[in-house]
């Protein structure tokens, strides 16, 4: 989807990207024997700034106008905001469950 996103806008698209990377980065130091109870605050604290990013790059005119292009709603957006959303409760509520 990064290409799709960089002919549409430069900026956009490269931080897709790199989001992308930092997510599949934390997914690969998950699964290795490295993974330790504080880095799902780490997570949290990831997911929660590429949302707070978003409407910085959108603006923050209205909350919901940052989620439209071009007039009309944008699906891809708004299923990654709430992915990013589950992500930080998820990661919250392992943290305070997992053992120490």
């Amino acid at each position: 989807m990064a290409p799709q996103f960089y002919g549409f806008s430069q900026t956009l698209g490269v931080l897709f990207a790199l989001n992308g990377l930092g997510f599949l980065g934390g997914v690969g130091l998950y699964l290795t024997r490295y993974w330790r109870r504080e880095l799902y605050l780490v997570a949290a604290a990831y997911a929660f700034v590429t949302i707070l990013s978003f409407f910085f790059y959108g603006g923050f005119e209205g909350f919901l106008s940052a989620f439209y292009m071009q007039g009309s709603l944008n699906w891809n957006a708004l299923g990654a905001k709430l992915a990013e959303a589950l992500l930080v409760v998820c990661s919250l509520a392992l943290y305070t469950t997992a053992e120490t």
